[in-house]
């Protein structure tokens, strides 16, 4: 059976402008998370870490580590709180979805944000807005532009095409992996209620891609987050 998601049309009575109920209520949800995590994270700082002061620390190596791994740390140090925040909100956001699903009236209320286009272009293009930002204050204007006629000036049309290509392919592939897992999850869910057969067929394989939709949450978040850093580091270092 499909399901719709709650959206309001004509906001304002605007004719082309719509909000999805379920992206807002997700995005909050997950911003509460990590905003909770963060806090408990760093209330009572210890010399040797424990509970939540250690996933957290965890996470900071981690995220320090990609940073490391794209620029030096002199530059990369000013996109750590940035870093950081792509990859718990997007980690969080795509364990969201695998957690549980809530529908009420035929309509998903509960899902993985970064299930939809809309959230995962809207990262993607809030990266490539902070690269071009960064580019230009760290580099200067001039040298900047400059970057974009050299070695060749007729490569400029190539490099304004590459800048749209990475938006999309940054965006699209977070969403195209959450939303499929999410997809075949609903399946198997479907499966296991059509009878005794089918919850004996459905039911293991919806816990093993349970299981699996975890590691994949986690492999796109650092995905994600690996190829952001690319991206601005492509554009504040002097040498690509």
């Amino acid at each position: 059976m499909e399901h719709g998601a709650p959206i309001i049309e004509n906001v304002l009575g605007i004719p082309w402008l719509s909000v999805n109920l379920s992206n807002v209520l997700m995005i909050i949800v997950t911003s509460a998370i990590v905003f909770i995590l963060s806090v408990l994270g760093a209330r009572k700082l210890q010399m040797k870490p424990t509970g939540a002061q250690n996933v957290m620390e965890w996470i900071l190596d981690f995220v320090k580590g990609i940073i490391n791994d794209t620029m030096d740390w002199k530059t990369g140090k000013t996109f750590l709180p940035l870093a950081i925040t792509l990859f718990t909100f997007i980690l969080v956001g795509n364990l969201l979805g695998v957690i549980t699903t809530f529908i009420y009236n035929g309509e998903v209320w509960w899902k993985s944000p970064t299930a939809d286009p809309g959230i995962t272009l809207t990262l993607s293009s809030l990266v490539i807005i902070l690269s071009h930002y960064y580019g230009i204050k760290l580099r200067g204007t001039k040298h900047y532009v400059k970057s974009y006629f050299t070695p060749v000036w007729f490569l400029f049309p190539i490099k304004i095409i590459e800048e749209f290509a990475n938006t999309l392919t940054l965006g699209l592939r977070l969403f195209g992996n959450l939303f499929a897992g999410e997809v075949l999850l609903g399946l198997l869910v479907a499966l296991t209620t059509s009878g005794v057969l089918g919850f004996i067929g459905g039911a293991i394989p919806y816990l093993a891609w349970s299981g699996f939709s975890v590691f994949i949450g986690g492999i796109q978040a650092f995905i994600f987050t690996m190829l952001s850093m690319v991206y601005i580091a492509h554009k504040v270092n002097e040498e690509h």
